[in-house]
């Protein structure tokens, strides 16, 4: 496997890349730096200098004093109390993106853990041992990471190659043994913004392969129905000041060149409704938010979010007990760029409407192949509306729903993983309905009556869909090739086509 080395800090795609196979690594600076804060650490244990979740409670027990031959059990006990997540676990993939970010995170070298923790987390996707967690629980960090640094302990469930076992178990078939962990590494191993920043890189890496997919079947939609292709010239696009409109029009443009059936049909209307003649605007909006999520996610990545955060000399550390870990950046960004999502999935919709409406495609109704006794596309068009009706209610912001815990200690909260995992869900849904744009497109242009040639780019879609999946003639479940064309966006890019 790929060997990502933290001489600096990862970058989102780089995250992501972990999260699809590739492997963290230490540098020799990034263990020097992780060394160093374990060395303030002790130091503050000798000195008793207090600091938060070292010798004292966490929350609102932030003012008890825990005594040195306390220290351990307070950690192994903050793993063990806050490891309080419910629900159907995280996806394998979006796991290895926290550890990713975890890992990053305490290479910043402030948190204070030993490198045995930092190279154990490493150990667990070097074995493909991937701890269950649960989604549900956080309020912005905290029980994901619980999960995960409960399996370091040996403690709950762990899926080791796919199998699931118990964490102890899962830990010793891979070699590995638990882990008993000294002051401070219970809370720094739920602490930080790994949980929202991973999963938001692992949005990113799907929605920026998805944006280069939304703009190709929208071409696809956009020459089955004929549009009017002046709209996406440069000279009227660039009124606009925006450089990934221009990317799009451009894009556009390179996927119609070609097209016999944009040229006979020329000029036969003045304008094409918004969803055809605005893929442009919409899509380069979309595009733009990507970009200022993608750079919050970076900034995320290079900053420390662990609290306390350890600075100064072993003969003076400090203990900062910052804020760093309420997120409320990766909170915004990720709620921005779900709204975008679920917008471009609903542009989407739209044009599936309109070629399964025979009163605007001139093609058979709701492109079935024996119409009548074929439904062909009505209920996936059903499915698409009811997919943007989810997705308009999951892009209320999370960061908004505030909320107290820990006996007003936390009394305001960010709720960043919230939002990145809602930003997934709306991706998925997004997934599937640009699926369905797909397929019926493909429908579309076996449907259409003159024989006019297909541009070269769409051509390569159409056929790229047609090498897996048949003509559609109600002769099968339609969800079968829905899914096939999801596993088509997510496996190949469509530069690559």
């Amino acid at each position: 496997m790929p060997e990502i080395r933290l001489d600096r800090p990862l970058t989102w795609r780089q995250v992501g890349a972990i999260a699809e196979g590739d492997l963290p690594a230490l540098s020799p600076a990034a263990r020097g730096r992780v060394q160093a804060a374990h060395r303030l650490l002790q130091s503050i244990v000798a000195q008793g200098i207090r600091a938060y979740g070292v010798n004292t409670g966490v929350g609102a027990l932030c003012d008890v004093i825990v005594a040195p031959s306390k220290q351990r059990q307070l950690s192994r006990n903050i793993v063990m109390s806050t490891a309080a997540g419910v629900g159907p676990p995280l996806e394998g993939c979006a796991v290895r993106a926290i550890i990713a970010a975890a890992v990053n995170n305490f290479a910043h070298g402030y948190s204070g853990v030993r490198v045995e923790v930092v190279e154990q987390l490493i150990a667990l996707l070097a074995h493909d041992c991937i701890p269950e967690v649960p989604a549900k629980g956080s309020v912005g960090y905290l029980s994901h990471m619980a999960h995960i640094a409960g399996v370091l302990l040996g403690a709950g469930h762990a899926r080791l190659r796919g199998e699931r076992l118990g964490a102890l178990e899962a830990l010793r078939a891979a070699g590995l043994e638990p882990l008993v962990l000294e002051a401070k590494e219970g809370l720094s191993l739920v602490n930080g913004t790994p949980c929202a920043t991973g999963t938001t890189a692992l949005a990113l890496l799907r929605i920026e392969r998805l944006l280069d997919w939304a703009d190709l079947i929208g071409a696809m939609s956009f020459e089955n129905l004929h549009g009017q292709v002046s709209a996406f010239e440069p000279e009227g696009l660039n009124l606009r000041v925006s450089p990934a409109l221009w990317r799009v029009g451009e894009r556009l443009r390179a996927a119609l060149r070609g097209s016999a059936i944009l040229e006979a049909s020329a000029g036969r209307r003045t304008q094409d409704p918004l969803s055809l003649r605005a893929i442009p605007q919409v899509h380069g909006a979309v595009r733009e938010q990507f970009e200022q999520a993608g750079a919050a996610a970076d900034a995320e990545l290079a900053s420390v979010t662990d609290n306390p955060a350890l600075l100064g000399a072993e003969q003076s550390p400090r203990a900062f007990s910052e804020a760093h870990a309420v997120g409320a950046a990766i909170a915004l960004s990720a709620d921005a760029l779900g709204i975008a999502v679920a917008e471009l999935a609903a542009m989407s919709e739209r044009r599936i409407d309109r070629l399964v409406n025979p009163l605007v495609s001139g093609l058979p109704a709701f492109l079935a192949s024996d119409s009548g006794v074929d439904s062909g596309f009505m209920i996936a068009q059903c499915t698409a509306v009811a997919l943007v009706a989810e997705n308009r209610r999951l892009a209320a912001p999370a960061s908004l729903d505030g909320g107290v815990t820990s006996g007003l200690q936390e009394d305001h909260l960010s709720h960043a993983t919230s939002a990145a995992l809602k930003l997934l869900e709306i991706l998925k849904h997004a997934e599937i309905i640009f699926s369905i744009e797909l397929l019926a497109a493909a429908q579309a242009y076996d449907l259409q009556p003159d024989g006019h040639a297909r541009a070269p780019k769409t051509d390569a879609a159409y056929r790229a869909v047609r090498e897996r999946i048949a003509r559609y003639r109600d002769d099968r479940p339609l969800a079968d090739d829905i899914e096939r064309a999801c596993e088509l966006l997510r496996a190949r890019r469509a530069a690559d086509l």
